[in-house]
């Protein structure tokens, strides 16, 4: 990339960014949310049209915003945002738009023993070739993904958050092909918030803030309070000193993390539970669960990919139609959810999983996404218009640290972290008082991870209920006062800070005795 700028309206996304990546090698991307690196992927995929500059991949130049022309350059790319046909099947994803075929008719046979040996390649179980796409979790569309890659013969493959929805075992397994691929010849460009992974996996490592290239260098000349430091600029809050810190430091930050909730645990013991469920199934997924939460209370959910976690939140936000169980909120007993309207009525309010598809309305602009949750209070005498919208939006926006000069950007133009205050600040907009939250720091960088959950912790300070999920289960560790813990559908224990000090062993222990005795 030569002096590529890239503008969106008065937004400069890439500031005069020139990059060389040598071939054969890993080279990560990495920078705040917002900061261009997933735009200066975008640029070298042709999905996004550089405003200025040359972008070339051995030597030729690549015509601008045109993702044929970069494939036939040997460029495939897997981006954050999953690009899954969910009435396809599995396995119709894997070669969709490059089938393999004899004389015009579908070669099935010899798919199905492809899409088999890709799978086995990965390291990962193979889904059902014929279970539709729509149908599987974030972490196995995912998979798809890579797998769809690999059936090009791709001289470089450009990875956006590849490993943000997979398990540890499917994440080593990706590991270990990256450097297969790179033994190969490919050469691999990442982006990714997981700096452990960029650390192990990268030869060369850039670093973007701001739209600007801020440094691109060799991986062995950082560390990770280096990349920290680049990345933001400024001293990082404790959140962010957490990523950097060794175990024993670990252990004591986890110390005072157990002391101050301990204190608000003690406020809040005698309080009833403000949401109880019990005998929580859907046929297939979950059975026999129950869950509760206490005003002001954090409550984690804990478990493997694949265990249960996101049904159970999206049971009891009316969105599993197949669902049932008992509710009872303040200690009375409810009509169990069938219909999300339903859900809300009981003040419970969901941040789903993966949050373009389900959570955010894209072509909307953010104040829009922020006030359809409570379009009454962003009414001025009864009518509605850009400017009360704005009006009512602007300070729940800022509470989030979302910029007021982006509220009329449309919510696709927003990058992951602020796409996630976004669903943050609908919520507070409308003030459920229970909120469950799935995977609320998916593919975002440190300090908007930092932020996110420390606005979470202020919400359930403010006597919110909170039930959260996350892959990190470090995060679920550190910030819950209680961790309920499934293993294939079933309940497995219950982790109580009160009791004890919470850690990821103990949380993995529960997951994997279940398993194992089952």
């Amino acid at each position: 990339m030569t002096d590529v700028r890239k503008t969106f309206g008065a937004t400069h996304a890439l500031k005069s960014v020139s990059m060389r990546v040598r071939a054969g090698t890993v080279h990560a991307l990495v920078g705040e949310n917002g900061a261009g690196k997933s735009t200066a992927l975008g640029c070298l995929a042709g999905r996004i049209a550089p405003t200025d500059g040359v972008v070339e991949v051995f030597g030729e130049e690549l015509k601008y915003g045109d993702p044929r022309a970069s494939r036939r350059a040997g460029v495939v790319a897997i981006y954050q945002e999953l690009t899954i046909v969910p009435a396809l099947s599995a396995e119709a994803n894997v070669f969709l738009g490059q089938p393999i075929h004899r004389a015009g008719v579908l070669a099935e046979r010899a798919m199905r023993r492809r899409y088999l040996e890709l799978c086995d390649r990965v390291g990962v179980p193979p889904v059902p070739p014929r279970t539709p796409a729509g149908s599987l979790s974030v972490a196995n569309q995912q998979v798809l993904e890579i797998l769809r890659a690999l059936v090009s013969d791709a001289r470089v493959i450009l990875f956006d958050e590849p490993t943000a929805a997979l398990a540890a075992g499917e994440r080593q397994a990706l590991y270990e092909l990256i450097n297969s691929l790179r033994r190969s010849g490919v050469t691999v460009v990442f982006v990714s918030h997981n700096l452990d992974e960029v650390l192990e996996l990268s030869d060369e490592i850039t670093i973007f803030r701001d739209g600007a290239l801020r440094v691109s260098a060799p991986r062995a000349e950082f560390t990770k309070a280096t990349l920290v430091q680049e990345m933001v600029g400024r001293e990082g809050d404790d959140r962010m000193i957490h990523e950097m810190l060794e175990e024993d430091e670990l252990e004591s930050a986890r110390d005072t993390s157990d002391a101050v909730r301990r204190a608000r645990l003690a406020r809040t013991a005698g309080r009833p539970p403000l949401l109880q469920a019990a005998e929580i199934t859907v046929p297939g997924a979950v059975d026999g669960l129950e869950v509760e939460v206490r005003a002001g209370e954090t409550v984690g959910i804990g478990g493997l990919v694949g265990s249960g976690r996101s049904t159970l939140l999206r049971a009891l936000a009316g969105v599993e139609p197949t669902s049932r169980g008992r509710l009872f909120i303040d200690g009375r007993e409810v009509p169990w959810p069938r219909s999300v309207r339903q859900a809300l009525s009981y003040g419970i309010a969901l941040i789903p999983e993966d949050r373009k598809a389900l959570g955010l309305i894209p072509a909307m602009s953010a104040m829009d996404n922020i006030a359809l949750s409570n379009f009454r209070r962003a009414a001025w005498w009864g009518f509605l218009s850009e400017k009360s919208v704005e009006r009512a939006t602007a300070e729940t926006a800022k509470e989030f640290g979302l910029q007021a000069d982006r509220l009329h950007h449309a919510a696709r133009q927003l990058s992951g972290g602020n796409q996630q205050k976004l669903l943050l600040a609908r919520w507070k907009h409308r003030t459920p008082r229970v909120l469950l939250a799935d995977e609320p720091t998916r593919g975002i960088d440190v300090g908007a991870k930092a932020e996110i959950l420390h606005s979470l912790e202020e919400m359930a300070d403010e006597g919110l209920g909170l039930v959260m999920v996350s892959s990190e289960l470090e995060e679920v560790a550190l910030v819950a006062d209680r961790v309920f813990v499934l293993a294939e559908g079933l309940p497995a224990g219950i982790l109580d800070r009160s009791e004890q000090t919470i850690t990821t062993s103990d949380i993995l222990h529960l997951a994997f005795r279940s398993r194992v005795a089952a």
